[in-house]
């Protein structure tokens, strides 16, 4: 049974607002997205890609469609698979943006660049439907895509910034983090932290925060609502149709201000 379009994306965006699945020899950290004192004691400053994606999501659901695919883009930057493949579909459907398949197949593409399974299906569902002009035009275009977007040039940019904040807030006492005590203004009065959960390594260090993404988005649930009618994919075909390119790292942050997501909703997974 084949899905429409429509349906992909809806369960995509949904798939984005489920909490976090623990998978794993050991469990996943709480998603600090659901914790209103960790994102006030401004968690989200070292983690732009969570912020922009929770900014893109506000967007999109308050029906501010360009927003959202702005910040869905800057997400990218910092190496969000998750908002890698919104940028496809919304680019698949014309949804707040011209409809372009070929650069939405460039996209999906690069979302399943580490083999998440329903992002995969998804890249392989857009290659059935594109013509062979289309086809032509999205390896093309994905190769500009790649230079800036793809975890060559983007896992840099947010081990940076993780390690850049962390830095900041610790200094000499990063490894010593559970001694600290981080104070919450509020209007009940100040609230604490306790240093050891604020400053999990999984959340920090690079390489473990890369892992918990994967713990999450490797199977996600979106794989077996949307793409009936595709075909088991061989694990070969993880490899993208897009020519290898050098990446290009250098990009500047977004500037944004100081905006920040309320958190009003059901918030989104890691």
């Amino acid at each position: 049974m084949k899905y429409p379009q429509w349906m992909a994306h809806g369960a995509l965006l949904a798939g984005l607002l489920l909490s976090s699945i623990a998978s794993g020899a050991r469990p996943v950290p709480p998603d600090p997205t659901q914790d209103r004192l960790m994102i006030t004691a401004g968690f989200l400053n070292g983690h732009p890609d969570l912020r922009f994606r929770l900014l893109a999501l506000e967007k999109y659901k308050a029906g501010n469609r360009v927003d959202a695919m702005r910040f869905f883009q800057y997400a990218s930057q910092y190496a969000d698979k998750p908002s890698q493949a919104m940028v496809a579909e919304m680019l698949w459907n014309g949804d707040g943006t011209p409809k372009d398949r070929a650069l939405a197949y460039a996209w999906m593409d690069l979302a399943a660049e580490r083999g998440y399974a329903g992002f995969l299906e998804l890249r392989e569902r857009y290659w059935q439907q594109l013509n062979g002009d289309e086809r032509e035009r999205a390896l093309q275009k994905g190769e500009a895509i790649y230079a800036r977007y793809g975890d060559a040039a983007a896992k840099p940019r947010i081990a940076s910034v993780l390690r850049r904040e962390r830095r900041a807030a610790t200094g000499s006492r990063t490894g010593f983090t559970g001694n600290l005590r981080i104070l919450v203004p509020g209007a009940a009065g100040p609230q604490e932290i306790d240093g050891s959960k604020f400053y999990d390594d999984r959340y920090w260090d690079p390489t473990l925060y890369q892992a918990w993404h994967d713990s999450v988005w490797k199977k996600p649930r979106i794989a077996s609502v949307n793409v009936g009618g595709i075909e088991q994919i061989d694990k070969d075909a993880v490899t993208s149709r897009i020519p290898e390119v050098a990446p290009e790292p250098d990009v500047a942050e977004p500037d944004v201000d100081d905006e920040m997501p309320t958190l009003q909703d059901e918030p989104t997974r890691p």
